[in-house]
């Protein structure tokens, strides 16, 4: 009777990891069935990590669980609309100036440096952009169906989360022995503030780009200078580079053209203005929850995600190098405690002594001992 109790007791032990093996395997079979949608659902996942506290905000001040995540969903979405639609506007309004703009330009632009006149052979680099934007062009019209629908699922998953996703979250972490729950808590915890540095501080420096980028071009004379300070803005996502990506160009289209005051221009203030002081004003004032996230890691996240997992990988790559770095953080405090790097370095019980004096000295005492001996 005993030995029944106790196998009992043991198969409701394992009936947890059973069930959470069951929930992995099934969720890898729907991530297959699932796949051509699978970015929507991850950035819907994402979105709703971070507008969860809006949530609960929402419900302490008398709203109900349906009505706040409802409230919280408008939120999602009025931002994804001010964020997307612009660019979206401004490349069908402009996207014919900029092919004729790039068709205008000489196949073999001329430069005069010092007295030095240099050719540069810009024919096939010039072809192949015109391709690129013809392309992009052709595709971004046949995509549109099927982004409608893509944008009308985000809306509903990411209300659908909000909604229940306190229960979601409950479930997956239900299997996790407490013992090792400080775990789970501390890689949930970068995770959402990793998140926060992609989506709020990004998004807050973006803004504050266009709010520089627009005058500036506009103060320059360019016709397009809502156009180009939206691209500048979107480019802010990029990291490091940035709207550098954006102004080097039009440095060059002016230097191709031999307008070197307009190069010189733009060149000193947009990469003054535009691409370096919005991260000097905004980011750190927003970075303090970021977790003090490098911006080399989340280059590397960045450029990685993109090229593994299209534009969904400009969200996840970073996410997932920052919760990597949590684990192997909490991994060397669990097993170094407080030791340095240098201190467990120069801590090598097996190192034999390299002191050429101190052999000489413990030779001679050996030597000693014997002759006493």
């Amino acid at each position: 009777m005993s030995g029944t109790t106790f196998g009992n007791e043991s198969a409701d032990r394992r009936r947890p990891y059973v069930l959470a093996g069951v929930v992995v395997a099934l969720g890898v079979v729907t991530a297959a069935i699932l796949l051509e949608v699978l970015g929507t659902i991850l950035f819907a996942l994402t979105v709703a990590y971070v507008l969860m506290p809006v949530q609960g905000w929402l419900v302490r001040r008398g709203l109900t669980e349906w009505t706040g995540a409802l409230a919280a969903t408008l939120i999602g979405f009025v931002t994804a609309v001010a964020v997307f639609s612009p660019l979206v506007i401004a490349l069908y309004v402009r996207l014919e100036q900029v092919v004729d703009l790039v068709a205008s330009l000489p196949r073999e632009p001329s430069v005069s440096v010092f007295g030095m006149t240099y050719t540069i052979e810009a024919g096939q680099v010039q072809s192949s952009v015109l391709d690129f934007l013809s392309g992009a062009a052709t595709s971004f019209a046949l995509e549109l169906p099927v982004l409608a629908i893509k944008f009308a699922l985000f809306v509903v998953l990411l209300f659908g989360l909000l909604l229940k996703g306190s229960e979601a979250g409950r479930a997956a972490i239900a299997p996790v022995p407490h013992d090792y729950r400080d775990i789970v808590y501390a890689l949930a915890r970068r995770a959402r503030e990793t998140l926060y540095a992609i989506y709020v501080l990004q998004l807050a420096t973006s803004l504050a780009t266009l709010a520089v980028a627009y005058p500036l071009f506009r103060a320059l004379g360019y016709e397009a200078a809502m156009t180009l300070a939206i691209a500048a803005a979107v480019l802010q996502f990029v990291p490091i580079i940035g709207p550098s990506m954006l102004v080097v160009p039009i440095t060059l289209y002016h230097v191709a053209v031999g307008d070197l005051v307009a190069a010189t221009l733009i060149g000193v203030l947009g990469l003054g203005l535009i691409a370096w002081l919005p991260d000097v004003a905004v980011r750190p004032r927003l970075a303090r929850r970021s977790a003090g996230f490098s911006g080399s890691l989340y280059f590397v996240g960045f450029t990685g995600g993109l090229f593994t997992l299209g534009a969904i990988g400009v969200v996840v790559g970073p996410l997932i190098v920052a919760v990597f770095v949590e684990a192997v953080d909490l991994l060397a405090d669990e097993v170094n405690s407080d030791a340095t790097f240098t201190e467990l370095i120069e801590d090598n019980p097996e190192e034999p002594p390299t002191d050429l004096g101190e052999t000489e000295t413990t030779f001679e005492d050996s030597s000693s001992r014997i002759a006493d001996d």
